[in-house]
């Protein structure tokens, strides 16, 4: 399991025990600079965190711990780093079962004009300031660099999905087969709608994936928001027995 930007190991905790309570083992890991993990200075961004970070934890479970086979539950920029990662990894595509992203999406939040609005003014008051406030993106972890979060701001606008020299992860991310489930919400409007979740699910061009799309309207119980869709007493009830069974 891996969290997403402004966040940490507490967003993977609830579903983790829960998870645990059914007999499976969890790991949870933190990128650097996010909760227990390492700080650094040196600047970050997504694909930083994909190359090293992500593959050192590949590293550790499939060399160190001998494990040969593992699923995958991301959240929001935890999904994208895991895709990065398995791009330019594709030995360890054959070594995990299954992935279940929560609000992932990485190029299409801007469809709506005010979002790409609210995108572009994001992207150069962070430039002025250096960083996005965490309490601005409403999380109570640190806050992000501008340098961290400018890959973000740029796939949205430009709706690519572009990383170092140029190298094209949209045209490459039909590589991987590996069966995702792809869970959104109503009410998360701007991180990760669902227009964008659809489109970053279908660029994987596999049949077995699932698009889940919970709202009032469709008789769930609420229409939850970016952090709710992953930890709350509704997707307790509702929701992480669906990603039980989808493991299974």
């Amino acid at each position: 399991m891996t969290h997403g930007t402004f966040s940490n190991r507490k967003i993977c905790d609830g579903i983790a025990s829960y998870l645990a309570e059914k007999g499976f083992t969890c790991w949870i890991m933190e990128w650097r600079n996010h909760g227990k993990s390492s700080k650094t200075k040196q600047k970050f961004n997504f694909e930083t965190i994909a190359k090293f970070d992500l593959k050192s934890t590949f590293d550790f479970l499939f060399e160190i711990q001998n494990i040969k086979n593992i699923d995958c539950l991301t959240h929001s920029g935890g999904g994208i780093i895991l895709t990065m990662c398995l791009i330019n990894n594709p030995n360890y595509n054959e070594k995990i079962n299954s992935i279940t992203f929560f609000g992932v999406q990485a190029f299409g939040a801007g469809e709506k004009l005010s979002n790409r609005i609210k995108i572009l003014a994001s992207k150069y008051v962070t430039a002025l300031l250096g960083k996005v406030p965490s309490k601005t993106a409403g999380s109570t972890e640190h806050n992000e660099s501008y340098h961290t979060m400018k890959q973000w701001f740029d796939w949205n606008l430009k709706k690519n999905f572009i990383g170092e020299h140029g190298f094209d992860y949209l045209k490459e991310m039909n590589q991987i087969k590996i069966p995702i489930l792809s869970i959104c919400a109503k009410g998360d409007r701007f991180i990760a709608p669902k227009e964008g979740c659809e489109q970053f699910l279908n660029a994987f061009e596999n049949e077995k994936n699932i698009l889940l799309f919970y709202s009032k309207e469709n008789g769930n119980l609420e229409n939850y928001n970016h952090s709710r869709i992953l930890k709350s007493k509704n997707s307790r009830k509702e929701i992480w027995p669906i990603v039980e069974d989808w493991i299974s």
